[in-house]
């Protein structure tokens, strides 16, 4: 009979400590699409050189973007 009290503590110490999973976190509808839009950066195209680059790391000059300091200048 203490057999299976042990097994059966066994069994429930491996459920609740590797299989049961931790209730996740409801998030809101405005948060996940914000978690979104910072994962996938829109690739802009430079006007100079035609390299693609991040919007965020794009340089935006005279109302088109260039990759870098260097095609403003040859842009002029």
């Amino acid at each position: 009979m203490m057999q299976y009290v042990i097994i059966a503590g066994l069994i429930a110490f491996i459920y609740f400590f590797y299989f049961k999973k931790k209730p996740e976190q409801k998030v809101s509808k405005e948060s996940s699409s914000r978690d979104k839009k910072e994962d996938a950066n829109e690739m802009i195209e430079c006007a100079q050189c035609g390299v693609y680059s991040e919007l965020s790391d794009a340089i935006l000059s005279n109302g088109k973007y260039y990759c870098s300091n260097e095609c403003i200048e040859e842009a002029r």
